[in-house]
C-alpha cells in the first residue's frame, strides 16, 4: 500500500509503523490488519495474491518502504505508465508488465541476492528505461544528448544504450522517431494550422529544416507539406 497522502498508520500482527507521504507498507493480505490515515489522502494499492512476495517477507510484516528508496520510485512510476496507458487491458502485455510490477516490489522490499540479480533484469530495467522515455518526451524540444539524459537519471552513458539496445534500437533512433511522430500528429491537427512548417520542425527538437524533411518522407512516404494538405482534402 502506497501513501499518496498526509501521515498514516499501518497496523499488523502487534506492530504500528508510521508513513510519511509518498511511503509504502507491505502487508499480509492473510491477517487481519489495518491501514490509517489522519487526514483525507490517496492510497494505492498492489495486491499479489499468488503469494510470490512471501519468502520474502517471511514474518516481517507489516514492513515499511520508505518513500525515497530508489525501487519504490520505479514501481511508483511504472504503474503510473500502466494505468495512463491501460496497458493491463492488452492481453499481450498482461504478463509482462505484471511480471516487472513483482520484480519492482521485490526489490524494494529487499529481496535475496538471487531474486534481486533477476529481478534488475527484468523489471528494474525497464522502470528505469520507461522513466528515460518519459523524461525524453517532455524534453523533445530541448537539445538531447545521451550523456545528458544519463547524468539526469544517475544512469552511466553505456548502461543507457544498452538499455535501449534491449529494445533492438539506439538513444537517437527513439528521439528522432518521437520528434517525427509529433510532427506528424502537429501538421495534422488544426491546432497548429497557424504555424508554418519550419516552426513545427524546430518546436520538436529539429534544428536542420533540410534534414527534418528528409527524414519525414523516409518515414510517412511523403513530404510534411503534402501530409499537412492532404489531411486537408480529406
Amino acid at each position: 500500500m502506497i501513501n499518496l497522502g498526509g501521515p498514516a498508520l499501518a497496523v499488523q500482527a502487534g506492530r504500528e509503523i508510521v508513513l510519511e507521504r509518498g511511503d509504502a507498507a507491505c502487508i499480509a493480505g492473510a491477517e487481519t490488519g489495518s491501514f490509517t490515515t489522519l487526514r483525507a489522502g490517496r492510497i494505492a494499492t498492489v495486491e499479489f495474491t499468488d503469494g510470490s512476495l512471501g519468502r520474502i517477507l517471511g514474518e516481517g510484516v507489516p514492513r515499511r518502504i520508505d518513500g525515497r528508496d530508489p525501487a519504490l520510485r520505479l514501481l511508483r512510476g511504472y504503474l503510473n505508465t500502466i494505468w495512463a496507458g491501460d496497458v493491463l487491458s492488452l492481453r499481450s502485455l498482461r504478463p509482462l508488465a505484471m511480471e516487472h510490477i513483482r520484480d519492482l516490489a521485490a526489490v524494494a522490499l529487499g529481496a535475496t541476492r538471487e531474486a534481486e540479480e533477476i529481478a534488475n533484469g527484468r523489471g528494474v530495467r525497464a522502470a528505469r528505461l520507461q522513466a528515460v522515455k518519459e523524461d525524453i518526451l517532455a524534453r523533445l524540444h530541448a537539445d538531447l544528448t545521451l550523456s545528458d539524459v544519463a547524468a539526469r537519471h544517475d544512469l552511466s552513458p553505456r548502461y543507457l544504450r544498452m538499455l535501449f539496445e534491449s529494445e533492438a534500437t539506439s538513444f537517437s533512433e527513439f528521439v528522432r522517431e518521437e520528434r517525427l511522430r509529433r510532427a506528424h500528429r502537429m501538421l495534422l491537427s488544426p491546432r497548429f494550422d497557424h504555424l508554418r512548417i519550419s516552426e513545427i520542425a524546430y518546436d520538436v527538437g529539429f534544428n536542420d529544416l533540410s534534414y527534418f524533411n528528409r527524414c519525414f518522407r523516409r518515414r510517412f512516404g511523403c513530404s510534411p507539406g503534402e501530409a499537412r494538405e492532404l489531411n486537408r482534402l480529406a
